[in-house]
């Protein structure tokens, strides 16, 4: 395993850069005998559309839970806007949103009274949550189904009310882990319109997808992540240097199956 690299600072006499939305340096977690994530360290630039792109079981989530304080590390550390994620987590927490995969939510509370206790949970006023909570079921298109119980829900009417709770507080970075699984053309158009204004006001927004295309569209900066480590990170344009992003990816991850064979697939 990596061990986790130094933070880096500007030397006597230089311009200290911006600081990042989110900085992971040397992040680093093994299950059993499997490293998951080897030192990862990436910056990501604040009111940038980050994408996280990568393999089934790259790391992608693994990293994204260490570097929000959902899972602690084994090794590195994880900076929101200059906050340590795991030295100061309240305060840390406090600035971002979170979607992550394979979401879990208390079901068993309407839509509308999940993503108002989100709001209170993070001591805001309740007027405001209930004026918010309005706005955002309305923008998701849940108006309708404000009143209906969360276990009752669709899987993308699921997604659609875990973002709502992600950004009832406003957060300066939102973390989002295949948010648009599951969700249906209209419904991702919407969110995609929203998610773009939020970025234009100065919101950061970092976004795991197994859709290239999507990525490639919406994100402005992208990192290629494959077994625990980063392949490749920078502008979009950087990153698919010429060619779709969809194909340098699969050049940078490799492992394309041969389709030789099969040929009982052709004997109708």
């Amino acid at each position: 395993m990596t061990e986790p690299q130094p933070e880096l600072r500007p030397s006597a006499g230089q311009q200290p850069h911006p600081v990042p939305a989110l900085a992971i340096r040397g992040l680093a977690k093994r299950f059993g005998g499997k490293i998951a994530v080897d030192g990862i360290s990436l910056d990501v630039p604040a009111g940038s559309f980050y994408g996280i792109v990568g393999p089934n079981g790259a790391g992608k989530t693994t990293t994204l839970s260490m570097a929000t304080g959902l899972l602690r590390p084994d090794f590195g550390t994880a900076l929101v806007h200059g906050v340590d994620v795991w030295a100061r987590p309240l305060e840390a927490k406090k600035l971002m949103g979170i979607l992550t995969d394979g979401v879990r939510l208390f079901d068993r509370l309407t839509g509308e009274q999940l993503v108002s206790y989100a709001g209170l949970l993070r001591g805001m006023d309740k007027d405001v949550v209930s004026v918010r909570v309005a706005e955002l079921l309305a923008a998701l298109d849940l108006s309708a189904d404000a009143g209906t119980l969360v276990v009752d829900y669709s899987a993308g009417m699921t997604k659609k009310i875990a973002l709502a709770s992600a950004l009832i507080h406003a957060p300066r970075l939102l973390v989002l882990d295949e948010p648009f699984e599951s969700v249906d053309p209209v419904s991702a158009a919407n969110i995609r319109d929203i998610l773009d204004r939020y970025v234009e006001s100065g919101g950061t927004v970092i976004v795991s997808s197994h859709v290239m295309d999507l990525v490639q569209r919406m994100c402005d900066h992208v990192a290629v992540v494959a077994a625990g480590r980063v392949l490749a990170a920078g502008t979009v344009d950087e990153v698919r240097d010429g060619a779709s992003l969809e194909d340098r990816f699969v050049q940078l991850v490799g492992g394309r199956s041969q389709t030789e064979g099969l040929e009982w697939l052709r004997t109708f």
